[in-house]
């Protein structure tokens, strides 16, 4: 009986045994180098034992999966939970963006810390992981947005490196007067991070070039969604990131591309790999699944939807070219970008493209989405499924 008065049902002990313990029996287990059919104690949460004929205690739940592949919990390598961003919040916060990561089949997310202008590195990473902790339904870990240099700042990743567990850094080469970075702070962060150990990580683009096409073309009287693609040509993601390796390798640091939405872009990646350069590459859902067409719309609510930096490309052959990449090993993980805004925040930029928040969904539709344009189309194999979505990001 609680303090209330309300009787309180008890769960009888073998029923607690099963909630905790359970084997998966008879599946066929993927790894991304093997495949081979096996069973699987879980304890607690924690697989604690993998083979044939397991010694298992009793009051184990049994979870039949002869003829099916039993497939790890994939990882996130990029969300934008509850983000501030462009004048807004993304919907999502980290509860639903959590659960709706655990409905897709992923189990862990990689999100990122934004600093407000005037914001330590510091403040912003406890105040993420407040928003965070008393929400998330899953796994998570956290980047952290640089977005200026100076001794302070070094001294912050530092402190984040050594004592928080932050071993990864981005700069942004696109929002300017926000986020962006100039090149000599850059080479500066890059520098940073490998002293530290840390991973670099940049959103590539050239912000000066667009900004030039992106007035023209208000002048002209564009102003819907159209603009964001036509504003932001492959060239100046493919420019953006040939320039973001050459600075990281000038100072020998390892760098990640994040959203990779090009074909253009993915070969300078590729490229660079081949010259023996310690670059990465990460195509996100919405780039492997769809296609920039949708941005032209009649619907502007629809092509508003479907505006994200850089942009979803209008060659509808871009998906299965990045796919091909990533089967290749050319581009070595996957995320979503998740960072959802609704129709009213959309609409913030109804008379100006360069105003509406950049963002799609993806964090539940990320690992279908891979499976049906990857697997089902062969251009996958599921030991490749599993690497692409979560196995790749430890060696990175």
């Amino acid at each position: 009986m609680s303090i209330h008065g309300t009787p309180v049902k008890k769960v009888p002990i073998h029923l607690q045994s099963a909630q905790n313990r359970i084997l998966i029996k008879g599946g066929k287990i993927v790894n991304d180098d093997v495949i081979s059919e096996g069973d699987i104690y879980i304890e607690d949460g924690i697989i604690k034992q993998v083979g044939r004929d397991l010694t298992i205690p009793g009051g184990t739940r049994t979870i039949e999966a002869r003829g099916k592949l039993i497939i790890p919990g994939g990882i996130d390598t990029h969300t934008h939970m509850q983000a501030p961003f462009m004048g807004s919040v993304s919907v999502d916060d980290f509860y639903h963006g959590t659960k709706a990561a655990l409905a897709g089949g992923t189990t862990m997310i990689m999100d990122f810390v934004i600093p407000l202008k005037g914001e330590s590195l510091l403040e912003a990473y406890d105040k993420w992981r407040n928003w965070a902790d008393s929400k998330v339904c899953c796994d998570y870990s956290l980047h952290v947005v640089v977005p200026n240099f100076n001794p302070k700042v070094r001294q912050e990743m530092e402190i984040l490196t050594k004592e928080k567990g932050v071993n990864s850094f981005k700069m942004m080469m696109a929002y300017k007067n926000f986020l962006m970075i100039r090149d000599d702070e850059m080479i500066q962060i890059f520098d940073a991070c490998r002293e530290l150990g840390a991973l670099g990580m940049v959103h590539a683009e050239n912000e000066d070039a667009i900004e030039l096409l992106a007035n023209k073309l208000l002048a002209m009287g564009v102003t819907g969604p159209e603009g964001n693609d036509q504003s932001r040509p492959e060239e100046v993601e493919a420019e953006a990131t040939n320039r973001a390796i050459v600075l990281a390798d000038t100072v020998n640091c390892p760098v990640y591309i994040v959203h990779v939405m090009s074909k253009m872009a993915a070969d300078v990646i590729a490229e660079k790999r081949k010259q023996g350069i310690l670059c990465f590459g990460e195509p996100i859902a919405a780039g492997l699944g769809t296609d920039g067409s949708h941005q032209y719309n009649k619907c502007w609510r629809h092509a508003a939807g479907h505006v994200m930096r850089p942009p979803l490309r209008l060659d509808p052959t871009t998906s299965g070219y990045l796919l091909d990449m990533l089967a290749s090993g050319n581009l070595q993980t996957t995320g979503s970008d998740n960072c959802t805004f609704n129709a009213d925040q959309k609409a913030i930029g109804k008379d100006d493209f360069t105003k509406i928040p950049a963002g799609v969904n993806g964090v539940e539709d990320r690992m279908s989405i891979i499976w049906e344009k990857g697997v089902m189309t062969g251009k996958l194999d599921p030991c490749q499924f599993v690497a692409v979505t979560r196995d790749r990001k430890s060696v990175v």
